[in-house]
């Protein structure tokens, strides 16, 4: 039984990874970071069949522990301050957390089980102020935002681990990817949790900065079999993975409130407060090396993903509603 070390698997991401894991039956450890609320609402489905090391990427003896532990065949680096709006207001923790943080485990998958397979969750908000369009492993890198300049601290780093120790490291330089586990902070969940909020009349419209802000939007549940894939590989390299499509965020709002029978223009109002200091140009990525070596395609396409989120919330808060139960806050 293979045996797999997941940081951040309390998260979208590492949920999915987790189920994915648990499936071709590989032993599963997880690091969370301890709390005093409980954070594991996206596994609590497979609480029994997980174990939880408490572990934080701004301390490396807990990492060294972490590995020690699990002595794990694979180590998958999903753990970050991944909200770009946020890393603007932290931009220290930010740097530490998503930056030299994956020294840290690097260092510890060197000192305690070298020959462990890594992957590092890249993003494709180090292409930034792109160079070239469609984006692919060889484009230049131009990050805009403090998220973007610590996950290329990272990218590097792993790369550099790669040469310098031999270590299969790995990087995923992922494109957006949501589901309805993303956080309510992020833009497409934003939208898909108000229209559910607004069709049962509890509020009466959302805020949104940049409408036409245009991303690569693909699902969760498909770029978590990419990362898999790439660790079964004889050969350590970087993958772009993407749907090679873009789409706007009025786009994810037409299609959202239209699954729940409403016109996002009489509920969608624009606010300058959520523009972004220094905006990303087009983001589409060119996902044909993931295609050519991996074998990895897509099975959800953009509107699928916008209807599954949309009715993914619908009956989150008729559920919680249902229940008499306190409904999440929204993000504002």
């Amino acid at each position: 039984m293979p045996t797999a070390l997941i940081t951040g698997i309390t998260g979208q991401d590492g949920s999915y990874l987790a189920e994915l894991l648990l499936e071709k039956g590989y032993e599963v450890y997880g690091v969370s970071r301890r709390s005093s609320t409980d954070t594991t609402t996206r596994i609590t489905h497979i609480l029994g069949k997980v174990h939880l090391i408490s572990a934080d990427l701004l301390d490396h003896g807990s990492l060294l522990h972490a590995v020690e532990e699990s002595m794990p065949d694979e180590v998958y680096n999903l753990a970050a301050q991944s909200f770009v709006k946020d890393s603007w207001n932290q931009p220290v923790l930010t740097a530490e957390f998503t930056g030299v943080g994956v020294i840290r485990l690097l260092e510890a998958v060197r000192r305690v089980t070298p020959k462990a397979r890594f992957y590092q969750a890249s993003s494709s908000e180090m292409f930034g102020q792109v160079q070239a369009v469609p984006q692919n492993e060889r484009t230049s890198f131009h990050p805009r935002s403090p998220y973007g300049v610590a996950k290329l601290y990272g990218h590097w780093a792993t790369i550099n681990y790669r040469e310098s120790f031999g270590i299969h490291a790995n990087s995923g330089i992922l494109f957006n990817h949501e589901s309805p586990r993303r956080g309510l902070e992020f833009v497409t969940r934003k939208i898909t949790y108000h229209a559910a909020l607004i069709k049962h009349g509890l509020v009466g419209e959302v805020r949104l900065g940049n409408l036409e802000a245009r991303r690569d939007w693909g699902y969760a549940g498909d770029y978590v079999e990419a990362m898999w894939r790439m660790l079964q590989q004889d050969e350590p390299g970087d993958y772009v993975i993407s749907t090679e499509e873009t789409h706007s965020v009025r786009e994810f709002a037409e299609l959202a409130f239209a699954r729940v029978g409403l016109d996002y223009r009489d509920y969608v109002k624009v606010d300058p407060r959520f523009y972004r200091p220094a905006e990303v140009d087009l983001l589409i990525g060119d996902s044909s090396q993931a295609r050519k070596t991996l074998g990895w395609t897509r099975t959800v396409n953009f509107e699928q993903l916008v209807n599954l989120m949309a009715d993914a919330d619908v009956a989150l808060v008729e559920r919680l509603q249902t229940a008499n139960q306190p409904l999440p806050m929204s993000y504002e």
